[in-house]
């Protein structure tokens, strides 16, 4: 672009979220105790996997690294949001809001990944019960995780370099509270065309794959348990797979509803608020799902808890 009295702008201002002044302390409150919630636990199940051998599985591998993933998500958003809400500038330097896209975009594809791999561990562990522990071996499980890190790195690369060639010389003013992609290309003032095909298609594979993949996962497990029906096959069904299909529909739902469902009526509010769920209630939420539906992580943390009351002793 060759803009004539083209001024390239150097800090972007995040106009954060809708609240009325009166009521920002309060949701200043509530969204930082949202955040050390997020933090507390997710550390706390990253916490009790590494130190219980009971929890040394394939699927608490998996568990762990999502609950990283969530602990960083939330982390590459919530902390700017609650000092945007103590700022009367609420500026962000131009570097500082495309690496904050950049991890941001890095850990939303990484828990997509992550939800693929527990996915298969499920349906696995369900209709191949004898073979588990030979097809779930330790070396194809690090290699599922590896090849997840892997794919959201050069995913999240490939969108912050081509984000990195535009030019942004007029309005600097983001209506969101973080960086994301939507409200930057809005601002360029060049052409965007590359990024938005980029964008249709590498976010249909990032999004709608693994989501088909989760749902073919579940719909194998649904017709092995519909070929010998019976109230414990269900039950154990539902223990195992109830808290990873609670966590799909929350991460999935939103997003979908949010990038993939055309609204004619989405504004940036709306737009905001659909944001919120995914990057900070889904994270907190999580470790709260596995939890207080997995009688492992509950045996984990009273072992855990004993023998430091033991050591203690």
């Amino acid at each position: 672009m060759t803009g004539k009295n083209q001024t390239t702008v150097t800090e972007f201002l995040l106009l954060g979220l809708p609240i009325h002044p009166q009521h920002k302390l309060l949701f200043y409150i509530l969204f930082l105790a949202m955040y050390l919630t997020t933090v507390l636990g997710n550390l706390l199940i990253i916490i009790l996997i590494r130190l219980d051998s009971h929890l040394h599985t394939p699927m608490y591998l998996f568990l762990s690294n999502l609950s990283f993933s969530d602990l960083c998500f939330s982390s590459v958003t919530m902390p700017k949001l609650l000092q945007i809400m103590n700022s009367q500038v609420p500026s962000i330097p131009y570097a500082a809001c495309l690496t904050q896209m950049y991890f941001y975009l890095f850990f939303a594809d990484l828990e997509s990944f992550l939800l693929v791999a527990m996915a298969y561990d499920r349906y696995v562990a369900i209709c191949f019960p004898l073979h588990y522990t030979s097809i779930m071996s330790p070396k194809l499980c690090l290699c599922l995780v590896v090849l997840s890190w892997v794919l959201t790195t050069f995913h999240a690369l490939l969108h912050t370099l081509l984000m990195a060639r535009l030019f942004f010389c007029a309005d600097n003013v983001i209506h969101h509270f973080f960086c994301d992609i939507s409200p930057l290309l809005k601002l360029s003032c060049s052409d965007t065309h590359v990024n938005e095909l980029v964008i249709f298609v590498m976010g249909g594979l990032i999004i709608v794959v693994p989501f088909l993949l989760i749902t073919m996962s579940y719909a194998g497990i649904v017709s092995s348990i519909l070929k010998v029906p019976s109230a414990q096959g269900i039950r154990k069904a539902f223990s195992t797979c109830g808290s990873h299909l609670s966590v799909v529909s929350l991460f999935y739902g939103t997003i979908i509803g949010l990038y993939l469902i055309p609204s004619a009526d989405n504004s940036p509010v709306k737009e905001t608020v659909m944001a919120m769920m995914y990057t900070v209630v889904t994270p907190m939420l999580n470790p709260f799902i596995y939890s207080l539906r997995n009688r492992d992580i509950k045996g984990a943390l009273g072992r855990v808890v004993c023998k430091r009351k033991f050591s203690l002793a």
